[in-house]
């Protein structure tokens, strides 16, 4: 009985940790009739970017992270851009509660001594999801062409968070330009 005791605390603290470092999810979508190999500067966009509702030290973090992927791309910053890049977030609050109903003592159930009923032990966790839209916008037309979207667990922690936000602009500008991540 003990060793069942000392299981389930072992078993939440590691399931606690795996969902903690649980991969990004992305999702992307574009317009077909674009022609991707067309863009060749970058600027940002500065009124949609200002909309995000995230800290100023957070939206530089991203946005350096994007410039970074888009160089390495091939896209040069311009003041006379053909793509203009702009961003939004949205972040979830997840409450897991996890409750162990299983002791020992009197009480109803199966057997005396082995399991009764109600007075259980809960555990509560939250965590904080996030999740990072990408736009690119074609600087002549004024369209949208690109969106990436990449979602993952945040961490208030700051190296943490740091390295989670390159971890999710990296995995979104995978798939940039369409079909990119296939080659």
């Amino acid at each position: 009985m003990k060793r069942v005791r000392l299981l389930i605390p072992v078993l939440t603290l590691v399931t606690l940790l795996v969902t903690s470092c649980s991969s990004v999810k992305v999702a992307t979508d574009y317009d077909e009739a674009v022609d991707f190999n067309q863009y060749q500067s970058f600027a940002f966009y500065k009124p949609g970017i200002d909309k995000a509702e995230i800290s100023d030290l957070d939206k530089k973090r991203i946005l350096r992270a994007i410039e970074v992927e888009l160089t390495q791309k091939g896209l040069v910053k311009s003041t006379n851009p053909s793509l203009l890049v702009s961003i939004f977030t949205k972040s979830t609050t997840n409450v897991d509660i996890y409750r162990n109903n299983y002791g020992y003592g009197y009480g109803y159930g199966w057997r005396p001594y082995y399991y009764y009923g109600g007075m259980g032990r809960e555990t509560v966790s939250t965590s904080t999801e996030g999740t990072l839209y990408i736009d690119f916008i074609d600087a002549a037309k004024k369209e949208l062409v690109w969106q990436g979207m990449g979602t993952g667990v945040l961490s208030q922690d700051r190296e943490a968070k740091i390295e989670r936000i390159k971890e999710i602009v990296l995995e979104v500008m995978k798939k940039y330009p369409p079909g990119a991540d296939k080659k």
